[in-house]
């Protein structure tokens, strides 16, 4: 039976990406797929089983023995001391051992669901970023054939001027090589596409090369400036596994320390037995022990002692954890909001400036009142910046993602590179990796837990 994550991972359905059919399906499948969820699913339920264990009785024990007297001939019945006995006896720990124990398991348990609640969030996250990344990969291929046209028809141009003898051989040659260069670019691209497909196939559990169809574009994502609210560091803090698990840590170790201050106390054995002795009457027996801590001072004293070292640990656990959470989100804010100033500058001016600067040259480079050079720098710049608005509403989205996984991963700020304009579509590095604007970490650090010892 599936196991139910706890609410703390209610919140991962935070509308990053619109409500987009393909992404809904492919969620569900990983969800559904993925063996990291089936395992913290396994553990808790190993966990659960675990409970009952450490609140049962330990098994009694049942002796059966012969007591003759001399090794000549069996003298049941004819002497006093030879007889046949059976004796069982049980222990019974102190008081509250029993209870602590199963209290220290159940918390085990609880700590277990924390990681299916992880596990699920995590999930989620995975398919979105693959699907972002999908998205944007193919909206850099569009932006890549649109400047390809545009390189075509100023190939087309130039031939013609070049046969005129109203273009240098040079400027021929150059719109010929960017061409060449845009071919390389389209193989970078197309396999940052099959990569990302792949990525979600492994996600779901399918055939690596199986197609997946996509109709939405990073344009049609929900604007960046309307999620602006979905950061919050005192909601990350409540909805942090890693913190939850460290939180119930600390009741652990408090429960160990209780459990080892009560191992002062024997655990008690009573037991019972009844002798047969043949034509004599039958005698009994009754018996109770239990163990002299005469060693406390090496051993009971010194459970105590590690379990409260193991109980300050994981308080200083819980402290860091607060201050990373709250951290990692504060990082997502400040970096939102600035690719929502970036953002802004797209949308308020500089695409369409860059679209009105690129509209001319070709024309102007026709009639011989700009170089070919100019003609290049603005179709290079409308790419550019084209691919810089999409590069930045992915990032924007990116960081939704990671507040709504409650990442623990340091988040880069936004570059402040004087650079000029962005890479071209398909040149260098995959498009969003670490290092890009903005861009959340994938890979995910957990401060470690505490764990505890009963020393019993």
């Amino acid at each position: 039976m599936a196991l139910t994550a706890p609410a703390a991972n209610a919140e991962s359905t935070t509308t990053a990406l619109p409500a987009d059919p393909v992404l809904a399906r492919l969620i569900e499948e990983s969800l559904a797929a993925r063996p990291e969820l089936a395992r913290a699913e396994a553990v808790v339920h190993a966990q659960q089983e675990r409970i009952p264990q450490e609140g049962a009785l330990p098994d009694p024990m049942l002796q059966v023995g012969v007591q003759n007297d001399g090794f000549t001939s069996i003298e049941i019945g004819r002497m006093e001391t030879s007889w046949v006995s059976l004796m069982a006896s049980q222990t019974f720990p102190w008081p509250g051992k029993r209870g602590l124990r199963r209290e220290v398991a159940t918390l085990g348990s609880a700590q277990a669901t924390t990681q299916v609640s992880r596990a699920r969030l995590s999930a989620e996250a995975d398919v979105r970023r693959a699907y972002l990344d999908l998205l944007l990969a193919r909206d850099r291929l569009e932006l890549l054939g649109r400047l390809e046209a545009i390189w075509k028809q100023s190939a087309d141009v130039t031939r013609i001027l070049y046969d005129a003898g109203k273009a240098p051989q040079s400027d021929l040659l150059r719109s010929e090589l960017e061409l060449a260069r845009n071919k390389q670019r389209r193989f970078a691209l197309e396999a940052e596409e099959r990569s990302r497909i792949q990525t979600l196939n492994r996600l779901r559990n399918r055939p690596l090369d199986e197609p997946i169809a996509t109709s939405a574009h990073i344009r049609d994502l929900v604007a960046p400036s309307a999620l602006g609210g979905r950061f919050s560091p005192e909601q990350a803090l409540a909805r942090s596994p890693e913190l939850a698990a460290s939180r119930l840590e600390t009741s652990r170790a408090s429960k160990y320390v209780e459990l080892a201050q009560r191992s002062y106390y024997p655990d008690l054995t009573v037991g019972a037995g009844i002798m047969g002795r043949g034509s004599l009457p039958p005698m009994w027996l009754v018996t109770v022990g239990g163990p002299v801590p005469v060693f406390s001072g090496d051993r009971q004293s010194r459970a105590v002692a590690e379990n409260r070292a193991w109980d300050g640990a994981a308080r200083s656990d819980v402290t860091t954890l607060e201050q990373i959470v709250r951290l990692r989100s504060e990082e997502r804010r400040t970096a939102f909001a600035a690719l929502l100033q970036t953002i802004e500058v797209y949308d308020h001016g500089l695409l369409v400036q860059s679209e009105a600067t690129a509209s001319s040259p070709l024309t102007q480079y026709e009639v011989g009142k700009v170089t070919f050079a100019s003609v290049q720098e603005a179709n290079i710049g409308l790419i550019a910046d084209s691919d810089g608005y999409l590069a930045a509403i992915a990032a924007a989205h990116r960081l939704l993602i990671a507040e709504a996984e409650v990442s623990l991963s340091p988040t880069a700020m936004p570059s402040g590179s004087l650079g000029g304009q962005g890479a071209m579509p398909g040149a260098g590095a995959p498009s969003m990796d670490a290092t890009s604007a903005g861009a959340a970490v994938d890979s995910r650090g957990a401060a470690p837990t505490g764990g505890s010892s009963s020393g019993m």
